[in-house]
């Protein structure tokens, strides 16, 4: 299966001005983590991709759909 190239997370991430580094601190996860979610090497579990909404504080369904406005 290909690698998907466009990944929600990344952007949300530009859009709203945070760091991956942020991220991971906030969720007491290494910074190593939040790269490989944001190069689609990993995917985070449905209970941190809620807590990943919160912090950005966005719709979890943001991070899954790109038409979705935050």
């Amino acid at each position: 299966m290909a690698k998907t190239i466009y990944n929600r997370l990344k952007a949300v991430l530009a859009e709203k001005g945070e760091k991956n580094k942020e991220l991971a601190e906030h969720l007491g996860i290494a910074n190593s983590t939040v790269s490989r979610w944001a190069t689609n090497d990993a995917q985070p579990s449905i209970e941190t991709l809620f807590k990943i909404a919160d912090y950005l504080k966005v719709d979890v369904r943001t991070l899954l759909v790109s038409n979705l406005k935050s």
